[in-house]
């Protein structure tokens, strides 16, 4: 199990309704729904993963969020969840309200591109990175919104939201002792939980 939806399980209570933002093959839904009793729902906009989400037993939406969501009432889940999409998003601060007013509580997680290797790469090589975790070119990433740990705590505090819980977790995919002193420098993974 990928170690970002073991922490995300461990933040979602039991008996909850949770939404999925690009939910992708909804694996993380399935896993909460037979360990934790959730009830399910995914927002995806590709195909194949809308499949896979049927097949895993998933209720999905096939919806681009980059339009509003206001097909979904306010407060009508308990967890609204949106793992590595923020990034991609056209407007994320806009999604980010968005998420906080369908669910009382909402978890994101984003690659941090203010980690050591990305900057490294910035100033060694002068072009962006492509790495195993940014595997795209500039020209066809579906990255367009580079976000880092600072960048992500100041929008919080700019907007007056409560981070309830933050993992950062190193390229070894752990919480390890450099990215705990040094996030936006060590971490490559930045987990939130989030409320109003």
């Amino acid at each position: 199990m990928r170690l970002d939806f073991d922490i995300i399980k461990h933040w979602i209570k039991p008996d909850t309704r949770v939404l999925d933002l690009g939910c992708g093959d909804g694996t993380l839904l399935a896993l909460l729904k037979e360990s934790d009793n959730i009830e399910p729902l995914g927002i995806e906009i590709d195909s194949d993963a809308i499949t896979s989400c049927i097949a895993k037993d998933i209720p999905v939406i096939e919806q681009d969020l980059n339009y509003k969501l206001s097909n979904f009432e306010t407060g009508s889940f308990d967890f609204v969840i949106m793992t590595q999409s923020l990034q991609t998003l056209n407007s994320p601060h806009i999604v980010l309200d968005e998420m906080l007013r369908i669910g009382k509580e909402s978890i994101i997680t984003f690659p941090n591109f203010g980690h050591w290797r990305a900057r490294l790469h910035l100033i060694t090589k002068g072009t962006m990175p492509v790495s195993k975790d940014l595997p795209f070119a500039w020209y066809e990433t579906p990255n367009i919104h580079f976000c880092t740990v600072n960048d992500f705590e100041a929008l919080c505090k700019e907007k007056g939201l409560r981070i309830l819980n933050r993992t950062i977790v190193n390229r070894r995919n752990s919480p390890g002792l450099l990215a705990k002193q040094w996030p936006n420098m060590f971490g490559m993974t930045a987990l939130y939980h989030i409320s109003r």
